[in-house]
């Protein structure tokens, strides 16, 4: 009975502190309601061994304040009791036409939601055409901050074909978006990873583009492959590399760090080919690599693909496979040039 009496009192005590707490509402779930679909157990902790505080029932409206996981909401029922339930649609069914409506952002295709501001960070899922999503903050000129309608946290790219802006975007406080006020800001040096994006991203932009061999390096109607891999650094960060390809590889050497095999090359590296000779690799079987005078050159991709321009029939600029191509076979070296 003492036992008994103990376990009631720490029962009550749980209880009445959850009752009682302050609650943490984030902003893009705090008008979120949903409805019990079928009897369900709120608990005192996200867990099928914690305590039941009650058993809700079909037809109630809960206020979900957090999504704790993918198995857990964080609820308070219309009594004010606050407590744990599954996110199993069997169980309930969220409003539409609350927090996820009330978003400052909606995604115009498809796009990454990574754990990490970086193309390397672990992908969440990817957020679906018009989904409403809430930016928390500009971490770079490269990621958003931000927060999808069940509360989970991650970053998307800032690049304006991925998103909509809809409302106001606050300050994160530290000066990397520029807007913190008082004296000049200095932006931070951007990572390989950023920077390797805006290359990549300046580079796409111009898909498509006509193939000229000896194009003016003044303009951008027209692109030979040195000329479309020097502008795509021009524009993505200023840096005016050498204007033929050649000279564009031995930039690359001198840095260190070439390498042989496609597989080896990191997604924005620079790879260096010999002149064409067939399409078979028999064709460049006995060659000597290393003194291969190199006649074309591509940003790489990853998976096997080459950012390029090579010929009026090939479409102007545009990305090729790599493996079990001649582009294979040609391959002299590839590396960095940052």
């Amino acid at each position: 009975m003492h036992y008994t009496m103990k376990k009631r009192i720490a029962t009550a005590t749980l209880t009445a502190a959850l009752l009682f707490s302050s609650i943490s509402v984030p902003a893009a779930l705090a008008a979120q309601t949903g409805e019990v679909q079928s009897g369900v157990n709120m608990r005192t902790s996200p867990s099928t061994s914690a305590s039941i505080i009650r058993n809700l029932k079909k037809g109630e409206q809960v206020t979900v304040i957090d999504k704790v996981n993918s198995y857990w909401y964080k609820v308070t029922d219309s009594s004010g009791k606050t407590g744990y339930i599954s996110t199993s649609s069997q169980y309930i069914e969220l409003k539409k036409d609350t927090a996820v409506q009330t978003g400052n952002a909606v995604a115009k295709a498809s796009v990454s939601f990574r754990k990490a501001a970086s193309t390397s960070g672990e992908r969440i899922r990817y957020l679906k055409k018009g989904e409403q999503i809430t930016i928390l903050a500009k971490t770079n000129s490269y990621w958003y901050e931000v927060q999808d309608g069940n509360g989970i946290r991650g970053y998307v790219s800032t690049q304006d074909s991925f998103l909509t802006i809809t409302g106001s975007i606050p300050s994160n406080g530290s000066g990397n978006n520029g807007n913190s006020g008082g004296g000049g800001v200095t932006a931070p040096e951007l990572s390989t990873d950023a920077k390797v994006e805006k290359i990549i991203a300046a580079g796409m932009k111009y898909l498509g583009t006509p193939y000229e061999y000896g194009s003016n390096r003044n303009t951008t109607t027209t692109f030979d492959c040195s000329d479309f891999v020097r502008q795509a650094f021009l524009d993505a960060l200023g840096i005016k590399l050498p204007a033929d390809s050649r000279q564009q590889g031995q930039y690359v050497k001198d840095k260190g760090g070439a390498k042989t095999s496609w597989k080896q090359l990191k997604r924005g590296d620079l790879v260096f080919f010999m002149s064409y000779k067939g399409t078979k690799a028999s064709s460049y079987s006995g060659i000597d690599k290393s003194k291969a005078t190199i006649s074309h050159d591509g940003i790489y991709l990853g998976d096997g693909k080459v950012l390029h321009t090579y010929s009026v029939e090939g479409g102007g600029v545009t990305v090729s496979s790599i493996e079990g191509t001649h582009w294979e076979y040609r391959m002299v070296f590839g590396g960095s040039a940052l």
